[in-house]
């Protein structure tokens, strides 16, 4: 008697993911299917009848264990969506967050022909700024070299490797120059909040992308230390922040000389991003 088809092997993987990560255990199932299958989630339907073929079923039953383990999903397939673009993801980067669209929305409302993108990680600020932009030049730092070679790797996917330059920096130490836009998503979190944030977190991904240590404004004080220094007369700085953070940021901005300062609020109503300009 012939083995389960697809739809059976999903359904016993779901069932051996429920009791970790809950409700979105299909869903996951299903995207590490599709990922194993080489197909879109949206056509698998098409492919459940069919049977595995040697070793297909071992190695889905790895994909499910590293997800138990719970390994996020965009590290085990390698990439995720962020503003309509697909980028490239290790565990050397942060995992890119819808949450962070605001800040490209907020930086794409005003024109701007050069950008500095402080700790750029995967690159999914800068690069979705060039590609929306098509007339700008950025740079993007990161203190982690192994964060700037996937940058670099996703600038070649998108075709916007060009005007992209990127090295290793702390902040703004070794660069040069004055920008008209500065964007960040920096290390934030408080160190006592490490403790619980999600495995998927604070297990897998790098913590000097997730947090600074002490109170996690640390970064916003050296980025706004040399706001001035960086920006063009009447360019604009951008960072995206915690929930909690929006008044603290904007006071470090003011106290650096910064001015019109505004904050932005997420789709749940949530501070979200804090802008400013220099005088």
């Amino acid at each position: 008697m012939q083995g389960k088809n697809w739809a059976g092997v999903l359904r016993r993987a779901a069932q051996d993911l429920r009791p970790v990560i809950g409700a979105g255990a299909m869903r996951d199932a299903r995207v590490l299917l599709a990922h194993l299958l080489g197909i879109e989630t949206d056509r698998l339907t098409l492919h459940l009848q069919d049977h595995p073929g040697a070793g297909q079923d071992a190695a889905f039953q790895a994909l499910i264990a590293r997800r138990i383990a719970r390994q996020p999903v965009s590290q085990i397939i390698g990439q995720r969506a962020f503003f309509g673009r697909v980028f490239q993801v290790t565990g050397d980067v942060l995992d890119p967050r819808p949450e962070t669209e605001h800040l490209i929305e907020a930086a794409l409302a005003e024109p701007f022909d050069t950008l500095l993108d402080l700790g750029t990680g995967s690159g999914c600020i800068l690069l979705t700024l060039l590609a929306e932009n098509e007339s700008a030049r950025g740079t993007g730092t990161d203190i982690s070299g192994a964060a700037i070679s996937v940058a670099k790797a996703n600038a070649v996917a998108l075709g916007v490797s060009a005007r992209a330059d990127f090295r290793v920096s702390d902040w703004y130490n070794d660069v040069t120059g004055q920008f008209d836009l500065i964007v960040s998503n920096p290390p934030y979190i408080a160190l006592a909040e490490m403790a619980g944030l999600d495995p998927e977190v604070r297990d897998w991904e790098p913590q000097i992308a997730l947090t600074p240590g002490g109170d996690g404004l640390d970064a916003y004080r050296a980025i706004g230390a040399g706001a001035r220094t960086h920006l063009t007369p009447g360019g604009r700085l951008i960072v995206e922040i915690g929930p909690t953070q929006a008044g603290d940021v904007a006071q470090i901005f003011a106290d650096n000389q910064l001015d019109r300062i505004e904050v932005a609020q997420d789709l749940d109503g949530r501070d979200r991003v804090v802008s400013a300009y220099r005088r």
